[in-house]
């Protein structure tokens, strides 16, 4: 598939509204510009844990997950009965779980809750997880108001677990994680 876009300023939503993939003209602040916005929002995370990765493997399939993600946004871009949907499915989500499991293998047992951190690339992993998780949480909200692809709230949420799963292997497979500590809040004690 080949896009060509000529011009990035078209003044169209200059009155807070957008354009659907079938024309259909929104709100910017309807539910389903919302869900698109926030897989942007995910993708953009995604971005940027590949811009602290030095793994090319690892690399190419972050790369194959931004593709995956834009895909996404690109289905519910097209809203349902539309005749041009290029629709994802569930074939997609059997590579992920293996991918989630093959690393998930070869990490350290979890003994406690994970907190965010640790080495940059696993902080982001974190970031990424948790836009993937907002962009759940905003496709769930469109799929109560309207027909959706039934697959993307189960894809968003092995690519959470995925992004989970990531950020140990990032922290050396789980050794270097940041874990919580219940009570060992700085702020527990007065200063």
């Amino acid at each position: 598939m080949s896009v060509r876009i000529d011009r990035v300023v078209t003044r169209g939503g200059d009155k807070g509204q957008t354009s659907l993939g079938d024309g259909t003209r929104l709100s910017k602040a309807a539910l389903h510009v919302e869900a698109i916005g926030v897989l942007d929002e995910a993708n953009t995370a995604v971005g940027a844990l590949r811009s602290h990765v030095s793994d090319a493997a690892l690399s190419k399939r972050l790369m194959a997950v931004q593709n995956l993600l834009f895909d996404m946004g690109g289905d519910l871009c097209m809203p349902d009965g539309s005749r041009h949907a290029k629709r994802l499915t569930d074939s997609v989500i059997a590579p992920l779980e293996a991918e989630i499991e093959r690393v998930r293998a070869l990490q350290a047992p979890l003994t406690s809750f994970v907190l965010p951190g640790g080495s940059v690339p696993a902080a982001w992993a974190h970031i990424a997880r948790t836009a993937v998780r907002k962009a759940e949480r905003a496709v769930v909200a469109l799929s109560e108001q309207t027909t959706i692809n039934p697959v993307l709230v189960p894809l968003l949420n092995r690519l959470s677990d995925y992004f989970f799963v990531l950020g140990r292997h990032l922290n050396d497979d789980g050794r270097q994680d940041v874990l919580w500590q219940p009570g060992a809040s700085l702020f527990a004690e007065p200063l």
